[in-house]
């Protein structure tokens, strides 16, 4: 799958893997102190981050985050601004997926599909499967309609930051592609006559993203993964895990590094294949789980709109409901942050209006589609067991929906959350390492160093839990999305323009559809 990688001064993929051993077994020594000791200076750091980064206004008894309106305001603006373009260009995506309209000659460095597999590998993690089930318990069954509702309106949102993120990317002497909110940021808000505002901007983006892929985008993700790897095989008193999570910490942060080695291109030949595997075998398993629930969904589609639109949610009521809809749905899709477009930017494209056509599919997949079967799992679930979530956290609470029905449908279920653990690495370590070379530039030394120093903070995560950090990295993330909110206003209208100028060239035929021509030829 990997080529035989040397790294500066002769260092190989088996050395590598031996210094993460090493890594491994040196951290588990340390765990407790580092735990400790970044809990005691980090926790008030963290604390107050968080709390001004998702500072609520109560309405109606219900806490209303600023940051997440922002987002959703941003999400209803360009859906209207670019008329409907979520629902009205999503054949048109499906048509560029297909590869119709794609030339293996164009600049870049993936395909379509493997571009959008990577950045649905960004998106859809451990939050599908844990943090739907907690939001439904928290906010009720109303909280899944307005979650379908937010992934419909992130979709408009996706289009301009992905086609942003193509048309502003920067080609490196090694012929490899550099893109993502930062360029858009620099660039964009240069040429409106902002400079010093849009380096500002730039390089406070890229070190937002630094942060939060060490976080939010590994640590977290290997937490979870051996958490439920971990109850599956007799929970933490039983499992033979349970003392080894190091162990289970560095055979992921091996798998992350053997790929992440080959860069861009490597990512994206193994995220093509994971993500579509991971996305149908966590599906199916839920729609066995909703069809054994079959006399339970007459109950659930009613609750979800009741629940939307009335006052019995469990929190808040209808406005309870869709602010936590709406802020599950911004979690997940991560529309309006930017991160995702990093991914896009690499795509092989003359018309950067194309990838932005095809980043539209990426919130119907993470969010209209996997985010919705899990919120029915747990409602049909709660038709049989009111109480079943009492106690439990957010990806318990969906294993015990499945294992409800099936008793060793946990096993798979971990296996798909392991997998959505390692692919969501594995787009993060990308957008980590593309602020990384923005801030220091493009260099073979510098971009391993960063590879290695994200392996080991998946070690890291796997042992200790250092929920301080990730709250800070998860803050940073979001916050990282005000600036990025700002290009996307300012320079709305170029994406306007790319999109008039590739429709005309779309009915003139300059665009041409390569599928039809060889059936042509045929």
């Amino acid at each position: 799958m990997v080529d035989r990688i040397r790294w500066p001064g002769g260092l190989c993929r088996s050395r590598w893997i031996i210094a993460l051993l090493l890594l491994g077994e040196t951290a588990l020594v340390q765990a407790a102190p580092l735990e400790q000791g970044v809990e005691t200076l980090f926790g008030p750091v963290s604390s107050v981050v968080s709390s001004v980064i998702f500072f609520s206004l109560p309405v109606l008894g219900v806490q209303l985050p600023i940051v997440v309106l922002w987002l959703a305001f941003a999400a209803v603006f360009t859906t209207l601004y670019f008329n409907f373009i979520n629902l009205r260009g999503f054949g048109h995506a499906l048509k560029l997926l297909r590869g119709d309209y794609s030339h293996p000659d164009d600049e870049g460095e993936v395909s379509h599909f493997q571009a959008l597999a990577t950045a649905v590998s960004g998106t859809v993690g451990i939050g599908n499967i844990g943090g739907v089930a907690f939001a439904v318990s928290l906010g009720g069954p109303g909280v899944v309609f307005w979650m379908v509702v937010a992934g419909f309106l992130a979709m408009s949102l996706k289009f301009v930051e992905c086609t942003l993120a193509t048309y502003y990317r920067r080609y490196n002497t090694d012929r490899s592609v550099s893109g993502g909110p930062m360029f858009y940021l620099r660039q964009g808000l240069g040429e409106h006559g902002f400079p010093a505002l849009g380096r500002f901007l730039g390089a406070f983006y890229a070190i937002g993203v630094i942060v939060g892929c060490l976080g939010i985008g590994n640590m977290f993700q290997s937490q979870q993964a051996v958490i439920q790897l971990v109850n599956v095989t007799g929970g933490a008193e039983n499992s033979w895990f349970a003392d080894r999570s190091w162990l289970l910490g560095v055979i992921m942060a091996g798998m992350i590094g053997l790929v992440i080695l080959g860069g861009i291109k490597t990512i994206a030949r193994v995220t093509e294949k994971v993500v579509p595997f991971m996305a149908i075998l966590y599906c199916l398993m839920a729609l066995l789980v909703i069809a054994m629930n079959a006399d339970a969904l007459p109950y659930a589609v009613t609750a979800i709109f009741r629940g939307a639109f009335t006052a019995e949610g469990a929190a808040g009521g209808a406005l309870g409901a869709c602010i936590i809809g709406f802020q599950r749905a911004v979690f997940s899709n991560e529309a309006g942050l930017g991160s995702a477009a990093i991914a896009h930017s690499a795509v092989r494209t003359l018309h950067p209006v194309t990838e932005g056509f095809v980043a539209l599919v990426e919130p119907f997949v993470d969010t209209v589609v996997i985010c919705t079967l899990t919120g029915l799992v747990i409602v049909t679930t709660l038709f049989y067991d009111p109480a079943f979530t009492a106690g439990l956290g957010g990806i318990e609470m969906t294993s015990d929906a499945f294992a409800r029905n099936v008793s060793w449908l946990p096993i798979p279920l971990a296996v798909a959350a392991w997998l959505f653990a390692f692919s969501t690495a594995l787009a993060w370590s990308y957008y980590g390492l593309k602020g990384w070379c923005y801030l220091f530039g493009e260099s073979r030394w510098g971009g391993n160093l960063f590879k290695l120093l994200f392996c080991l903070f998946t070690v890291i995560g796997s042992m200790v839990q250092l929920e301080s950090l990730i709250s800070f990295s998860d803050a940073l993330i979001f916050l990282i999305g005000v600036p990025n909110v700002v290009g996307i206003y300012v320079l709305a209208p170029i994406v306007k323009r790319e999109l008039r100028y590739y429709r005309v060239m779309l009915r003139s035929g300059e665009v041409v559809n390569y599928r039809e021509q060889k059936e042509l030829l045929r």
